[in-house]
């Protein structure tokens, strides 16, 4: 189905004054508001998901609920396994494997995609119904039915939430705990640029549904199995930094191969943390880490202190993101990736 095409309007925590117009808004309500209970509806988020798309996309899921609707399927591209962190999500009951799932959606939500090819082999079910695209990534070009896109919003949980309220869903502490989950993760414990006073009042109205930050912080960012700290420990082991890299903004760097992982008996979502310690070398902007997914292929995870915008830098190797932060999957040796790096930081 054809895209609606973005346009300015609505104020939204931590957006940016770009975002969808009143009548996508309003289309997606009459959408979901004119669907019967009983509707196929399916909920998609991006492969390997983080806090972000799977908090929006189970706080969604339980707000639809809220309403009323009894066939409410969410679901991800790959191996339905939740990294330990988010395992006592609320609304994971509602989880089914992408095999599994309808095959005949009425209405397809889909979450924290800056693009189609983030939704794997699950992306030919925007083409089979009506669709409602959250996102808040700006390389989102405006896929689906109705896109719902904050550029500047600090978290696809932003955009939940708004879309919740204009339906008239409450916020009880399982909403909550999900959306705040996904505000949490992409704000970097509200560390990140895009925390404004309206994402710090949004974190209030959620805790004020009874939830604990603490507990949901220490799962979250503070626990992780001994195996993973040592996993961690060797591929640190092998960072490297080019000063002169980026035009002399600097460059840090390191890779995780399928042998880590099996040598320390740990599942790949234990490496999605893994750029922090990196990014935090004081004499390089840009921070870069390759995790191998596949023999042969990468995901390949960018950050940049603020000199550089990674977004056209993931953009120019067939990713998207954010400025400060983006990502996209390559394919060669480790030394032929940073060379498409390296060459796409010079152009930047």
């Amino acid at each position: 189905m054809s895209p609606v095409v973005g346009a300015a309007g609505a104020d939204a925590p931590g957006a940016s004054s770009a975002g969808p117009a009143p009548q996508q808004w309003a289309a997606a309500v009459e959408t979901l508001q004119g669907l019967p209970r009983d509707a196929r509806v399916l909920l998609i988020c991006h492969i390997n998901p983080d806090g972000d798309a799977l908090g929006s996309m189970l706080g969604f899921a339980l707000g639809l609920r809220a309403l009323g609707f009894t066939r409410v399927q969410a679901t991800f591209p790959g191996p339905m396994e939740l990294p330990e962190a988010y395992a006592a999500m609320p609304g994971r009951e509602l989880l089914v494997p992408a095999d599994e799932v309808f095959t005949d959606p009425e209405l397809v939500c889909c979450f924290d995609a800056a693009s189609v090819s983030r939704l794997g082999a699950l992306a030919d079910r925007l083409e089979r119904a009506t669709s409602i695209v959250l996102d808040h990534h700006a390389s989102n070009k405006g896929f689906g039915t109705i896109p719902l896109v904050i550029p500047g919003a600090a978290a696809t949980s932003v955009v939940v939430e708004i879309l919740l309220d204009r339906l008239g869903v409450p916020l009880d502490a399982a909403i909550a705990e999900c959306l705040y989950i996904a505000l949490v993760t992409d704000t970097g414990s509200f560390r990140f640029d895009s925390t404004t006073p309206a994402v710090h009042q949004l974190a209030a109205r959620l805790l004020a549904t009874g939830i604990a930050p603490a507990e949901i912080s220490r799962r979250i960012f503070d626990t992780r199995p001994y195996g993973a700290v040592r996993l961690h420990a060797d591929v640190l082991s092998r960072t490297r930094l080019e000063p002169a890299a980026a035009r002399g903004r600097g460059l840090v760097w390191t890779y995780a191969t399928l042998d880590d992982l099996a040598r320390h008996g740990q599942r790949p979502y234990v490496l999605e943390s893994l750029i922090d310690p990196v990014r935090a070398t004081a004499e390089a902007d840009v921070s870069c880490v390759l995790k191998q997914a596949l023999p042969g292929e990468w995901a390949v995870s960018l950050r940049s202190k603020g000199a550089v915008d990674v977004s056209r830098v993931a953009i120019a190797l067939g990713g998207g993101g954010h400025r400060l932060a983006a990502g996209f999957t390559a394919y060669g040796t480790v030394d032929e990736v940073l060379a498409g790096v390296r060459a796409a930081l010079d152009q930047e």
